[in-house]
């Protein structure tokens, strides 16, 4: 009976650490050097994270407490293998990766984003993915264009 529930209590955590792998977007990893700096800092939080695990005797928990941040450091390398570290824009003529672009929408609002790569962009903090609807609206754009997206008019107002 004990050799049994090993067994399953074994199979049952080997299932609750094999992770999926976190999905690689298919476009180009463009990234800003603060974006750069961020995915390295991830990538050493992830490696200190598993080195305080490894130690651990019990093998189960050592395996529950490495899942996650084997999958983080696995992620983390390919995006910084395929980072593509861009410029800061050199003129404020037109909207382009890494310019913070300020609109105004039909419904009054007046909203700020810089674009930004993909792992680095957070819209609650005001970066959204060059990927993006409304980014790729932007991109090329000057200050006084305007663009429609899900049914509003957005009009460019500041370019930075």
């Amino acid at each position: 009976m004990a050799v049994a529930f090993t067994k399953e209590e074994s199979f049952e955590t080997a299932s609750e650490t094999l992770l999926p792998d976190r999905p690689i977007s298919p476009h180009p990893n463009l990234v800003t050097e603060a974006g750069l700096k961020a995915l390295e800092l991830q990538f050493q939080q992830a490696r200190e994270a598993y080195d305080t695990a490894t130690p651990i005797e019990d093998v189960n928990e050592r395996r529950r407490q490495t899942a996650n941040p084997l999958r983080d450091l696995r992620y983390l390398a390919a995006r910084l293998r395929s980072a593509q570290l861009m410029p800061d824009p050199t003129s404020t003529d037109r909207v382009a990766f890494g310019s913070t672009v300020t609109f105004h929408r039909d419904d009054g609002r007046e909203q700020t984003y810089r674009i930004v790569g993909e792992d680095e962009a957070d819209p609650k903090a005001g970066t959204i993915s060059y990927v993006s609807p409304v980014a790729r609206l932007l991109m090329g754009k000057a200050v006084g264009d305007m663009v429609q997206t899900g049914g509003q008019e957005l009009e460019i107002i500041t370019i930075t």
